[in-house]
C-alpha cells in the first residue's frame, strides 16, 4: 500500500499481549494510527520463562526494540534433552536466522513489559472489555462493555485463545484440552540444586512428565516448569505439592528436591489448552493474530515466537499488496501453513501408548469446560 494510504488507515488492536503489543508496534512503524485496547485493568503477565528464537529476535531488531529485550534477557546457545535420570539423550544449537544463533530466554512478565515499554504513551487503552464485533466490509465497529464504540478501518483481533474476535466472525470452536497440566514457577538460581551451570535450556522427559529448566541469568533465577499428563481438563485445577510430587517420581533426586522445596502460593497451575486449526483467518477489514487464530501447545515453544512472526508478516503485507484485502489475503497465506504445520507437530508431545499407561481407562475431555 501506499506510504499516504497507510498513514490514513486507523488500526484497532484487540489485546494487549504478546501479538497485540508486537502488533502495534510493527503498524505504527508503518505510519498507520493504531490504538490497542485491553480488557484489564492493568498489564501482569503471569507464568515464567520463555526463549525468543534468532527469527524473533531479528524482528526485534528490525523494529528497533532488540537493546530492549536483550536488556531483560539471557542468550542461550543450545537446548538439550535428557532422561529423567539426567542422561543426556541430545543436544542440538538453535536454528539460526540471518545471522542471528542465540534464542535469548526471558521471563513472561519481563517481555512483556520490554515489549509494551516501547509504544507511544497513550497507545494502549486498559479496561476495555470487547463484547461485540461487527464486520461491516470496508470498516468494523467494536462495542466494549460500557457501551463505548471504537470504528477502525482494520481491526487486529490479538485476544487470545479465549478470543471474542475469532468466535463471532470466524470459527465457534472452543479451545480442546491436550490432556496435560502445566505448573510453572520462578525459582532462585541457588534454590536449583547446582543443576543450571550455563545459560541453555534443558528439558528432562520421563514416564507422563517433561520437566523444564530455563535459566534466566539476567534476574539470578531459574524458570522451573513441570508438564505431567492428567485426565482433570478444569481450567484452572487445583492442585497439591503431593500432586506434583507423584508427577516428578523416578526422576533425578535433584529435580525432586526442587520440587520438594517450591512455596505451592508460587506455583502458575493450568490444564493446557490449543484449537484446532481454523479456515479463515480474515475478513477485508478484520485478522486474527498469535493465539487467537492458531493457538498452540507449547511443546514446540512457539506461542510467542508466532505471535511475534505474525505482526511481522502483517506489517510486511500492509506495506508490500496494493491493497487492505489483498495484504490480509498474503498475510494468511504466508502465515498460516506454517503455523498449522506448527499446531501438528506440538500435538505430538506423548503417545497413545504412554497416555493409556499413565492413567489407563481415563479418557482427557476433549474440549474446554465451561466457565
Amino acid at each position: 500500500m501506499h506510504s499516504s494510504d497507510l498513514k490514513k488507515l486507523k488500526i484497532a488492536i484487540v489485546g494487549a499481549g504478546y501479538g497485540g503489543a508486537a502488533a502495534a508496534k510493527a503498524l505504527s512503524l508503518l505510519g498507520a494510527q493504531v490504538d490497542v485496547y485491553e480488557q484489564a485493568s492493568r498489564i501482569r503477565e503471569v507464568g515464567a520463562g520463555i526463549g525468543l528464537r534468532p527469527a524473533t529476535m531479528n524482528r526485534f531488531r528490525q523494529w528497533g526494540t532488540f537493546d530492549a529485550i536483550v536488556d531483560v534477557s539471557s542468550p542461550s546457545e543450545y537446548f538439550e534433552i535428557l532422561t529423567a535420570g539426567a542422561e543426556p539423550i541430545m543436544k542440538e544449537a538453535w536454528p539460526a536466522a540471518e545471522g542471528q544463533t542465540r534464542t535469548h530466554l526471558i521471563h513472561r512478565g519481563d517481555f512483556i513489559d520490554a515489549l509494551l515499554g516501547v509504544l507511544p504513551d497513550g497507545m494502549v487503552h486498559l479496561g476495555h472489555k470487547l463484547e461485540r464485533v461487527q464486520d461491516l466490509g470496508d470498516r468494523s465497529r467494536l462495542t466494549f462493555a460500557g457501551g463505548r464504540t471504537v470504528a477502525a478501518d482494520l481491526v487486529v483481533g490479538a485476544d487470545g485463545i479465549k478470543s471474542v474476535v475469532r468466535e463471532q466472525l470466524f470459527s465457534p470452536a472452543q479451545p480442546v484440552f491436550s490432556g496435560e497440566h502445566a505448573y510453572r514457577a520462578v525459582i532462585s538460581a541457588d534454590a536449583a540444586h547446582g543443576m543450571v551451570t550455563d545459560d541453555n535450556l534443558r528439558m528432562y522427559i520421563g514416564r507422563g512428565t517433561k520437566v523444564y529448566l530455563l535459566p534466566l541469568r539476567h534476574r539470578g533465577q531459574v524458570s522451573f516448569d513441570i508438564t505431567a499428563l492428567c485426565p482433570d481438563g478444569t481450567w484452572a485445577p487445583e492442585v497439591t505439592k503431593d500432586d506434583l510430587m507423584a508427577t516428578v517420581e523416578g526422576f533425578d533426586e535433584r529435580l525432586v528436591s526442587i520440587t520438594r522445596d517450591l512455596d505451592m502460593s508460587t506455583v502458575n497451575i493450568r490444564a493446557v489448552y490449543d484449537i484446532d486449526p481454523i479456515d479463515t483467518w480474515h475478513s477485508d477489514s478484520v485478522v486474527l493474530v498469535g493465539d487467537a487464530a492458531h493457538s498452540m501447545l507449547h511443546h514446540q515453544g512457539q506461542g510467542a515466537n508466532s505471535a511475534i512472526e505474525d505482526a511481522g508478516a502483517l506489517a510486511d503485507a500492509l506495506r508490500d499488496a496494493a491493497s487492505l484485502p489483498a495484504a490480509l489475503a498474503r498475510y494468511q497465506a504466508t502465515r498460516k501453513p506454517v503455523t498449522d504445520e506448527l499446531q501438528r507437530i506440538s500435538r505430538q508431545g506423548w503417545t497413545e501408548a504412554e497416555i493409556d499407561d499413565v492413567f489407563p481407562g481415563q479418557k482427557p475431555a476433549a474440549t474446554a469446560p465451561k466457565e
